[in-house]
């Protein structure tokens, strides 16, 4: 049942996304950015409600309350990065306008990778990790001062449920840079959505939003080691049955990484 499931539910990407994609193409010239952000943020609608009916896969979100309400309110949102559900979900719950930085290999991506290309954001080559950083800065500045939120995966890539990467401080640094805070995110979605599986079962995503942790005065080993901290805390008290080894795995992190 599930791999007709996720066959279906794939089908069902492919089928939505084409058309998206093209008419994505065909009008960026002609609209603003925001506009066009709104645009695929409905096509991001319809990907999570077909992941609801198709999969049954439903969130339970908390903390929404903890987000900046202000017009002149700015963060760096640093998320727990389990599968592609987080991708999809994060802009339809988020107040903002967001950022993403992501690898440029995105762009590859038939008709989705084309679209995304054209959608105001910080697109990075990770194999140039200072040009990358500087990047993120100069973009992020500027974007931040257009009202948006950017947002990165600390972790840089997709980990396994009950798995901890390393957390690069690339976010913290930015959060510094800008001199607004950072608000951390657990997510659950690889108790339904495992990184890099085809077949995806039923079930709840827990998505907890934590209170924004001030960047002012802060190093980013610092800033980054308290947002960690929380995320997997945080993780470890969503789904205590992926972590037997319970608060071993939290551990310091690795200053500079």
């Amino acid at each position: 049942m599930n791999l007709l499931r996720s066959t279906l539910h794939m089908l069902w990407m492919v089928i939505t996304v084409i058309p998206w994609a093209i008419v994505v193409v065909l009008i960026s010239p002609f609209i603003s950015t925001r506009r066009l952000y709104s645009i695929c943020v409905a096509w991001l609608r319809v990907a999570v409600g077909g992941g609801k009916v198709i999969l049954g896969i439903k969130n339970r979100v908390t903390g929404l309350d903890n987000l900046p309400g202000g017009a002149q309110d700015a963060a760096v949102l640093l998320v727990k990065h389990q599968s592609a559900w987080e991708t999809f979900v994060m802009p339809i719950l988020m107040p903002r306008q967001l950022a993403y930085v992501f690898k440029r290999e995105l762009f590859w991506i038939p008709f989705f990778g084309w679209a995304l290309g054209l959608v105001d954001m910080i697109h990075i080559d990770r194999r140039r990790r200072t040009a990358a950083f500087s990047k993120v800065v100069q973009q992020g500045r500027r974007l931040i001062g257009k009202g948006m939120w950017v947002i990165l995966f600390p972790e840089g890539t997709r980990v396994a449920r009950g798995e901890k990467g390393i957390y690069r401080i690339s976010g913290a640094r930015l959060a510094i840079e800008c001199g607004v805070p950072v608000i951390p995110v657990a997510v659950t979605s690889a108790r339904c959505w495992p990184p890099r599986a085809f077949i995806k079962r039923p079930g709840i995503v827990d998505i907890s939003i934590g209170r924004p942790i001030p960047s002012t005065g802060r190093t980013a080993d610092d800033l980054m080691r308290e947002a960690e901290q929380w995320i997997e805390s945080e993780m470890l008290r969503l789904d205590p049955t992926a972590y037997p080894d319970g608060q071993a795995r939290l551990s310091t992190r690795t200053p500079g990484g």
